[in-house]
C-alpha cells in the first residue's frame, strides 16, 4: 500500500513551460499552475473567486517534451499527479518545496478545443526492455495516420 497523495487539478498555466535536459539524459519540463476556486456569495448575489492557489509541475521523460511541444501560458490545463517534497540545503538553511510530480497533463476541453497528434514510439537505443524478446510486428498505421 502506498502513502503517496494524488490529485487531479485544474487550472491555468501561469509560466512558460521549461524543459531541461539533465545528467544522465532524463528530460523534465516544469511549469506553474493555478487555480483560483469560485463560490457564490449569496450577500452579493454573484459568483465570486477565491484565492488563486499556486502550485510547481513536474513533468519527466517523453510527458516532458510532449507538455513542452503543447502546453502555452495562459492555457487552461488539467494535471493528474502524485505531492512531492524536496528537501534540500542551502547556505546551511534546510530548504523544502512541494510540488506536483505529473502523470498526465492535458487541455482542459469544458474550456476549449484542441487537436490531438499521435507520438510515434521512440527507439530504446541501448537501454534493454523487457519486451526486447518479443516479435516485432508491422505498424498497422499508414505514415499520414500516425502523424
Amino acid at each position: 500500500m502506498s502513502n503517496d497523495a494524488y490529485l487531479t487539478l485544474t487550472g491555468w498555466v501561469g509560466s512558460e513551460v521549461e524543459l531541461k535536459k539533465l545528467e544522465g539524459g532524463a528530460t523534465v519540463a516544469t511549469f506553474r499552475i493555478g487555480s483560483t476556486p469560485r463560490s457564490f456569495d449569496k450577500g452579493q448575489n454573484t459568483w465570486v473567486d477565491r484565492p488563486t492557489t499556486w502550485f510547481t509541475v513536474d513533468c519527466w521523460r517523453s510527458l516532458a517534451q510532449n507538455v513542452a511541444d503543447s502546453i502555452n501560458r495562459g492555457d487552461p490545463v488539467v494535471v493528474y499527479g502524485r505531492l512531492k517534497t524536496s528537501e534540500w540545503t542551502e547556505n546551511g538553511e534546510p530548504r523544502s518545496r512541494t510540488l506536483i510530480e505529473a502523470f498526465s497533463v492535458g487541455h482542459d476541453l469544458s474550456r476549449g478545443t484542441t487537436t490531438f497528434r499521435k507520438q510515434l514510439p521512440q527507439a530504446l537505443g541501448s537501454q534493454s526492455s523487457p519486451f526486447d524478446d518479443l516479435p516485432v510486428e508491422a505498424n498497422p498505421f499508414s505514415a499520414e495516420e500516425a502523424a
